[in-house]
């Protein structure tokens, strides 16, 4: 068992650690989006404004799953748990869908174009490389 513990590399907690710190700020971006007033929302700019009032609910949930599972995820892995190994793979399904659910059911590409794929793109690759990153570990015996 030492051997195992040994070989784990010291960027695996440094790794886990910035998941968790990334999944935090979705969490806070999470609950600044569904606790919007309409006051706050009225004082957007327009494009921001058409987005937000034609987001259907479901894309909300779907936004909370992905930070949630992504939170949880990252806390397992820097807990060295292979739970952590599911609730990433949960975290990104769910970010691909409200991703895609996104462009499809809003206005957003209309309104943001090509340039409102960099934070949608981001968001999926870090939660891949969180998934496989995860997933390598649990391979390698690097989690419990």
């Amino acid at each position: 068992m030492n051997a195992v513990v040994e070989s784990r590399p010291k960027s695996l907690r440094v790794i886990a650690a910035l998941g968790l710190l990334w999944n935090l700020i979705g969490v806070l971006m999470f609950l600044l989006t569904v606790m919007m007033t309409p006051e706050q929302v009225a004082a957007m700019p327009a494009e921001q404004r058409q987005l937000i009032e034609a987001t259907p609910s479901w894309l909300n949930v779907l936004f909370g799953v992905a930070v949630a599972a992504g939170t949880l995820g990252a806390l397992g892995l820097l807990l060295l748990k292979r739970w952590s190994v599911p609730l990433l793979l949960l975290s990104l399904v769910a970010a691909v869908l409200q991703v895609v659910g996104s462009f499809a059911a809003t206005p957003a590409w209309s309104l943001l174009g090509p340039a409102g794929l960099v934070m949608p793109a981001l968001v999926l690759l870090i939660a891949t490389g969180l998934w496989l990153y995860a997933r390598m570990a649990a391979t390698r015996g690097w989690l419990r």
